[in-house]
């Protein structure tokens, strides 16, 4: 069983910047993806970042295109630590954003397991931490 503990979220004016980071710890071979989603009340979740890694090629990360400018994405595989250091935020970024892990042998923003048989998407998510824009 793996833990995602969140951290950084609040609110700031449009153009501000804030920095997400997901510590994951317990079982971390439940970890070979790490992500960053966000959700909008009403909305689908939306895939922002995610790291892969694979034992031969290593970290592949991936970056949303509507995100990409604006957004980094960071990885510390040894310490099972991703952040999202977010820039010129815009209210449109207003948002839940969770943290997220899975075992699953691939993954990308744009891309991430969904368990048909329990109507959800596969592994540990984070409790989510508010994002506010204004």
């Amino acid at each position: 069983h793996v833990q995602l503990v969140e951290s950084g979220g609040g609110s700031v004016q449009g153009g501000g910047s804030l920095t997400l980071s997901c510590k994951a710890s317990g079982n971390t071979y439940s970890t070979n993806c790490l992500g960053w989603f966000r959700q909008v009340p009403g909305k689908e979740r939306e895939g922002t970042a995610t790291v892969h890694y694979n034992p031969y090629t290593g970290a592949q990360t991936s970056i949303a295109g509507s995100v990409k400018d604006r957004f980094t994405f960071s990885q510390d595989h040894g310490q099972n630590t991703v952040s999202l250091r977010m820039t010129s935020l815009k209210p449109d970024d207003t948002a839940v954003y969770y943290c997220a892990a899975d075992p699953s042998a691939d993954c990308s923003a744009e891309y991430w397991c969904y368990d048909d048989s329990r109507g959800d998407w596969c592994g540990t998510w984070g409790q989510g931490t508010q994002v506010t824009v204004s």
